[in-house]
């Protein structure tokens, strides 16, 4: 431990970490002329290409701006490229301006490092745990700074889409591949004074891609390891006033076997259910289409789709060899989700008020059965659970430009969701229907002075129909240290993390047990705040710098049980529920260094220390790793060849043991691993690119969580069809 806080001592110097480095496009500040923010606001709703240039920035040339980002490409020879956030203050505005801890993850990056589903790319990031119950498709669980998962806010193009049908309101990322998305930004700190419920430890935006210029169609075929044969095809560009971009894929994967060596022996599995595997099928598309109906009105519209069918072989299936003899019982989970949302921006006064309007809606209907027969003949699973969630979101919010005094942003949303969760199963009856409303609205002040000194702070109120009301908050300045390239920032801010409709009001009954929703649980709350520096040399090709951070959570929500006494019997029901039972404290450091070493050469790492525990009997918190690190590295040695390399590296963790005779959250211990992926690029002609890349080189064999293997030494390639 001693030598680990040595470590940290010096990362302030020798800073590791992805934070800046991630992204690799450069952006336009619109700060530096009144013009230059008039068109980046309506990039920032709209996506388009800036027409117009700004300050020092307006010699280089101007490009695409992705995922409503305004982009100015740099010339090899210059230093790393700067970064434009839009999710830290809902409007673009540079990295460097803002006190708040942000990544960018570009397209750019994905298609580099041919990370095909977003579980794979976030895992790479600094502050962030993924958790994935075996390969592709299965449940993922995003850990932020050591709050739980679902204190993470997740949105797409502006839409909210947390998963209302699941027990806790978190994200599964299970599904989600990264074909159409043009950016993410990973906003890390309570967010809630701008972003409301849900935010607690953090946001995650992801941005499609923005189609421009001519029609530019593509196809790629790949396939490898597990069975995997994976179809995308799309098109993107512009014709008059209308922009569009859209992808279509397929993935499939089959042969996977996720259960560990030592669980097989343990329940003395038979050779069948040794060699289960696991088998997934999933269809997306992403579409994001844009009217110009004026120079200063356009219109919007985007959609993600996705439907999935998820079959596996689990540890939990397993446990039940003794009752199931050579049969195979297998788990059927099927997925349909569907996101849209769309917007109307309007730019008025000569850029001096800009306001966008949106409304947007998404549900998830999820199925979960069983296959197979036990020994006795009789089938495992005949009546389906179904778990299905809706949200319709309406919001609103406007930027008045004060010029040299700053800018003003207020806004409103109001959000209905409901939850229908039910069986048909006559032994074990469920049907639980419910709903809430939430209205919010939010202001935010955000200046500078002498372009020393900048700073934004927020409030916002929240009103729901079933946990009551709250207010939120958050400050965040950063101070430019004149002619040094050092740069301090700090942030401090309240959160809350709502209750869900199903912790609420779910009501099941089974043969000895039943679970009970909590009307009267309270929202949990939190306190933090960060404060880190950053410093930039060898004329900005070089940054490093690191952050410290201290979360308080308030009022946590965990499971309890009790027994209730049945006549006739003596044991009773064991009746499970929620209660606000916890108190907690996530705190840690996140540090970075990004090195552009030549102008075919890059560096990037990141370190991340995490101390997270429940202050009431001081135990770890469960699948919190302390130490995470990240390196990757990307060579061009010719033209058109691209070489890039990754090593990850995850510390040991608590976790809920699948064997033994001690079954708490926290009694097993899940062990570290580091993984060796490269990826290699060609691109032959205009036409055809080909692509390969290895995944675990050393096959190492690791569980995460405990009971579930990740994929070992795999191989994958193909090929691009572009025009």
């Amino acid at each position: 431990m001693t030598f680990f806080r040595c470590v940290l001592t010096t990362s302030t110097i020798l800073a590791v970490a992805g934070y800046g480095g991630v992204a690799q496009a450069a952006a336009l500040s619109e700060a530096q002329t009144p013009s230059g923010k008039q068109v980046a606001h309506k990039a920032a709703s709209s996506g388009k290409t800036l027409k117009g240039r700004a300050g020092a920035a307006a010699q280089q040339p101007v490009g695409t701006a992705p995922a409503g980002r305004t982009v100015v490409s740099l010339s090899p020879s210059q230093g790393l490229p700067e970064v434009v956030t839009v999710s830290a203050l809902r409007r673009p505005v540079r990295a460097d301006d803002v006190g708040s801890s942000v990544t960018v993850v570009t397209d750019e990056q994905i298609a580099t490092q041919q990370r095909r589903t977003l579980p794979d790319i976030l895992a790479r990031q600094p502050g962030l745990n993924v958790v994935r119950s075996g390969g592709f498709g299965g449940t993922t669980s995003i850990f932020m700074r050591g709050s739980n998962a679902n204190d993470v806010k997740v949105r797409i193009d502006g839409m909210d889409i947390n998963d209302g049908s699941s027990a806790d309101n978190a994200f599964d990322a299970g599904q989600f591949v990264t074909d159409g998305i043009g950016s993410i930004e990973i906003l890390r700190g309570p967010q809630s004074g701008l972003y409301g419920a849900d935010a607690m430890a953090g946001v995650i935006d992801i941005n499609t891609k923005q189609g421009e210029g001519r029609f530019k169609p593509f196809v790629r075929i790949e396939g490898g390891s597990y069975g995997t044969f994976n179809q995308a095809f799309g098109a993107s560009g512009s014709t008059g006033r209308f922009h569009y971009n859209v992808v279509l894929s397929h993935y499939r994967t089959d042969g996977f076997h996720e259960i560990p060596r030592y669980i097989d022996r343990y329940n003395e599995a038979n050779r069948a259910q040794r060699r289960a595997g696991d088998r997934n099928d999933n269809r997306s598309a992403n579409v994001k289409l844009g009217y110009d109906v004026t120079h200063n009105f356009d219109l919007g519209l985007t959609a993600r789709l996705i439907q999935a069918n998820y079959h596996t072989f689990t540890s939990y299936d397993d446990v039940f060899t003794p009752y199931n003899g050579d049969q195979l019982i297998r788990d059927q989970n099927t997925q349909n989700e569907a996101v849209v949302r769309g917007t109307a921006h309007l730019s008025s006064f000569g850029g001096m008020f800009d306001q966008v309007l949106g409304l947007g809606y998404m549900t998830n209907r999820r199925r979960y059965m069983q296959d197979g027969s036990y020994a006795d003949g009789e089938p495992a699973m005949t009546d389906p659970y179904y778990y299905r969630s809706t949200r319709l979101k309406v919001d609103w919010h406007g930027t008045v430009d004060l010029r040299k005094y700053g800018t003003l942003l207020v806004g409103a949303e109001n959000f209905h969701d409901t939850i229908d969760v039910s069986t048909s199963d006559p032994t074990e009856p469920m049907h639980t229907t419910a709903g809430m409303d939430t209205t919010a609205g939010y202001g935010q002040y955000e200046g500078n002075w002498n372009r020393i000194l900048y700073g934004a702070a927020n409030v916002r109120y929240d009103s729901n129909s079933r946990y009551g009301n709250h207010v939120t908050w958050r400050v965040a300045p950063a101070i430019h240290v004149p002619n040094t390239g050092t740069i301090i920032k700090a942030s401090a801010g309240s959160g809350f993390h709502a209750p869900s409709l199903y912790q609420l009001f779910v009501n099941q009954r089974g043969a000895g047990w039943g679970e009970e929703g909590n009307p009267n649980l309270k929202a949990e709350t939190m306190i933090g705040y960060d404060v880190g520096v950053e410093q930039k040399l060898l004329h900005d090709k070089l940054h490093f710098g690191a952050t410290w951070y201290d979360n308080k959570v308030r009022n946590l929500i965990q499971s309890s049980s009790y027994v209730l006494p049945v006549a006739g019997s003596a044991w009773g029901d064991y009746i499970y529920s929620y209660g606000n039972v916890g108190h907690a404290r996530m705190y840690g450091v996140e540090a970075f260094l990004d090195w552009k070493a030549l102008d075919t050469l890059s560096f990037a790492l990141n370190y991340t220390w995490t101390h997270a525990r429940d202050t009431e009997n001081n135990a770890p918190l469960q699948r919190r790793p302390q130490h995470k690190f990240n390196f990757n590295t990307t060579w061009s040695p010719v033209k058109d060849f691209t070489l890039s390399g990754n090593i990850l590296y995850t510390s040991g963790w608590r976790d809920y043991p699948l064997v033994g005779e001690n079954y708490c959250s926290t009694c097993g211990k899940g062990h570290g691993y580091f993984t060796i992926d490269l990826t290699a690029h060609y691109k032959i002609n205009r036409y055809i690119s080909v692509f390969a890349r290895a995944d675990n080189l050393l096959n190492r064999q690791y569980e995460d969580p405990i009971g579930y293997l990740q994929p070992g030494r795999a191989g994958y390639g193909g090929f691009t069809l572009n025009y």
